[in-house]
């Protein structure tokens, strides 16, 4: 494993979940990060001190990220604190609060705010960090972290510029790595399944059996599963020749189509 020691790492959405986790790991790892945060202040504190307990630089930023303005403002400012980027993690994303209706009725800004969200966000932050690694000739990784939505659709109207968004993540992540791999930089992806975090505690424990039934591994996927697919990723000997690929980390979801099958369990939701 090369050491990974004072790199230099951007990971969104990084104050609760998956996106948490992926930068007290990189910290322990010895990689100075920065987090964004959105709304909820005191858990990304919570997270930031975590961070620094590793001896780590690591900055906090306040970003909506369906705004590209906010994003562009970000990333300037993470540049401005950090000098170079070695690592980009596009974590952040999510359905947002759903309008009431059904397809026909979503409003304009409720989708515009999906595509940026969940593609468009990813795609910016990306620019910038390309165009770093290639002035200062970083040989660094981006990861997008995607979903299994990306591959197989969800049944509720609630998901379709969600689906759309992350399936235009995959096809990003193909195009973008293909364009950047002459210049060593690794752009590769990652579609999380099921994952038991905070989030999923609002579903009860029968529909999460119900659920975790139609898993072919039998099991909710946990953070650690995303966290350790991220670090192989960013261990530049692990892919220097893998370009442009999401890696499905879902227990078998995406093969079986298991979203399909559970139709009358979701529509409940």
């Amino acid at each position: 494993m090369s050491d990974l020691r004072n790199k230099n790492a951007l990971i969104t959405g990084s104050s609760s979940g998956i996106g948490a986790d992926i930068a007290i790991a990189f910290a322990k790892a010895g990689i100075n990060v920065g987090l964004t945060y959105n709304r909820n202040f005191e858990k990304a504190q919570i997270i930031l001190e975590k961070c620094r307990e590793f001896g780590v630089k690591a900055e906090l930023y306040k970003v909506e990220l369906s705004n590209p303005q906010e994003v562009f403002g970000l990333m300037e400012k993470f540049l401005e604190d950090f000098k170079t980027i070695d690592i980009l993690v596009n974590n952040a994303g999510g359905a947002l609060k759903i309008p009431a209706g059904e397809f026909e009725d979503i409003p304009y800004e409720y989708w515009e705010s999906q595509i940026n969200l969940n593609l468009n966000a990813a795609a910016y932050c990306a620019q910038y960090a390309v165009r770093n690694m290639k002035q200062n000739n970083i040989q660094g990784a981006i990861i997008n972290i995607s979903s299994v939505h990306g591959t197989v659709t969800w049944v509720k109207r609630k998901f379709i510029p969600y689906c759309a968004a992350k399936s235009g993540l995959d096809m990003f992540t193909k195009a973008l790595g293909v364009e950047v791999a002459p210049y060593g930089i690794r752009v590769n992806g990652i579609a999380p399944g099921f994952i038991a975090t905070d989030a999923t505690k609002r579903y009860s424990e029968e529909q999460v059996k119900k659920f975790t039934d139609h898993i072919p591994a039998g099991i909710l996927g946990c953070t650690d599963d995303i966290v350790n697919m991220t670090l192989y990723l960013a261990q530049p000997e692990n892919n220097r020749f893998i370009v442009g690929q999401t890696f499905h980390v879902d227990g078998g979801q995406s093969v079986t189509g298991m979203i399909v099958s559970m139709k009358e369990e979701f529509e409940k939701l």
